[in-house]
């Protein structure tokens, strides 16, 4: 097909929105291994779940069979001030890299979170207003999940409890800002106000924090609070499904102008974008359907995928939460202080693991500073400051282009450009000062934390 016959930005109509979120699960062979009991190493189970998480998101955790959950209408409602986002065909970048690849880009950064966090948030939140909560207590990385969560906890009136791995904390005193005007605590992990946070700080003294580090707090705060469940970013069955919402749009937006992807790509933390992007593309594969490349690329600093092991492992650094099965690099491994905040987690969503482990994906491991070149080529072409998180989709989906115009492929690429990078300038200034390092754990390092692994037969 023509340029001229595909718009720069595609959008759909909202009466061609979703209306259902796609459970993958249900098309996997495989299914991911259950939680378990860090007690009894027996599947968790409904009951269990329910003192942490809220009963609808727990039976939406659970199902691994249910195809599509229908989408509440008021969170449908919600969805329309902002959904649905845009494919946007990468005219100047395809131009720039004079390639004959055709490059495209799911952008989610149009919302005031600044990222695609939102699609869960709204309806974690919903769910826990619907069940009569207080509020809600969570963990953020970067700071866009816990600035999506205080915006939803606002609309719905609920109480909302930040824990933010604390060099984000002290990189990023905007974002924090942002989640404060919508109401929420916002408080630096690990912190003093828990006993695990505690904890961690006499073992750590001087720490920059974890993800891990601060969901062990959120946790151990919403478990002792009245009326408090725990909500989660990422990782979760349930966090991916929400997100569907992603891959939903964008194949019906290809499907649109007859377009198939060949190569689709996503930044990995703990797996939420990426689950989302690919799902319905992932499901036609299982299904025998249609093929496609499916690329994960995650920071050199914390290579969960390509380094780790898949095994049980605790989804907290204060070993409080559920063992999942998971590519990871140990509960207790802390990162380098990179600036990609919300991908520095230890591990990856069972889903995405065990779909990986079944060789239907494919993972790379980026430096940060090559992360960074390419967001800068990126802005300069595209007029988007990206996230550094998206950036590291960016840098791959640039490779994939350059290798089309190594052998005259003219493939068709799809990343997911997950939000917008104007609240990591400090990042962008250390690029430009040169003060800017691309520390890679070694295997000796990562060694230790491989050893401390639950022992699950």
């Amino acid at each position: 097909m023509s340029k001229e016959k595909i718009p720069y930005k595609i959008y759909l109509e909202e009466s061609e929105m979703p209306k259902s979120w796609y459970n993958l699960r249900a098309d996997m062979k495989n299914k991911p291994a259950p939680l378990l009991n860090p007690a009894t190493k027996q599947p968790m189970t409904a009951h269990e779940l329910s003192a942490v998480f809220c009963d609808e998101l727990v039976k939406q955790e659970l199902d691994d069979s249910t195809r599509l959950f229908d989408i509440p209408q008021e969170i449908s409602d919600f969805y329309k001030m902002y959904r649905p986002s845009p494919l946007v065909r990468a005219y100047c970048l395809e131009e720039k890299l004079k390639t004959p690849a055709k490059i495209y880009y799911k952008f989610e950064g149009n919302n005031t979170s600044g990222s695609h966090k939102l699609n869960s948030a709204i309806a974690q939140a919903y769910y826990a207003k619907k069940q009569g909560l207080k509020g809600v207590t969570t963990e953020t990385g970067a700071g866009q999940w816990g600035t999506a969560l205080s915006m939803a906890c606002s609309y719905f009136g609920l109480d909302c409890k930040v824990f933010m791995v604390k060099c984000s904390y002290e990189q990023k005193p905007f974002r924090r800002e942002v989640m404060r005007v919508y109401g929420a605590s916002v408080t630096p992990s690990p912190s003093t106000e828990t006993a695990i946070g505690r904890k961690i700080l006499a073992e750590h003294p001087g720490t920059t924090g974890s993800l891990g580090c601060a969901i062990s707090e959120a946790v151990e705060v919403a478990v002792s609070s009245e009326g408090y469940r725990y909500v989660l970013g990422s990782v979760l069955n349930q966090v991916l499904l929400h997100q569907s919402v992603i891959g939903l749009e964008t194949k019906a937006a290809l499907d649109k102008y007859g377009e198939k992807a060949d190569i689709i790509i996503g930044c990995a933390g703990g797996g939420s974008n990426l689950g989302g992007l690919i799902a319905p593309f992932m499901g036609e594969k299982l299904r025998g359907e249609a093929d496609y490349r499916v690329i994960a690329v995650e920071p050199a600093s914390c290579p969960s995928l390509t380094r780790g092991v898949y095994a049980y492992d605790f989804c907290d650094t204060g070993m409080v939460c559920p063992l999942a099965k998971m590519y990871t690099l140990g509960s207790g491994f802390i990162p380098s202080a990179n600036h990609a905040g919300g991908l520095r987690y230890h591990g990856m969503s069972s889903t995405l693991s065990q779909l990986y482990d079944d060789g239907l994906m494919e993972a790379r491991s980026v430096e940060q500073t090559k992360v960074f070149e390419a967001a800068e080529q990126f802005a300069r072409v595209e007029g988007i400051l990206p996230a550094p998180e998206s950036s590291h989709a960016i840098k791959v989906a640039i490779d994939e282009a350059l290798k089309c115009k190594e052998t005259g492929e003219e493939k068709t690429i799809v990343f997911g450009l997950t939000g917008t990078g104007y609240f990591d300038l400090v990042a962008y200034e250390k690029f430009h000062n040169g003060e800017m390092n691309d520390y890679i754990p070694t295997d000796e390092e990562l060694a230790v934390y491989r050893e401390k692994l639950p022992k699950i037969g």
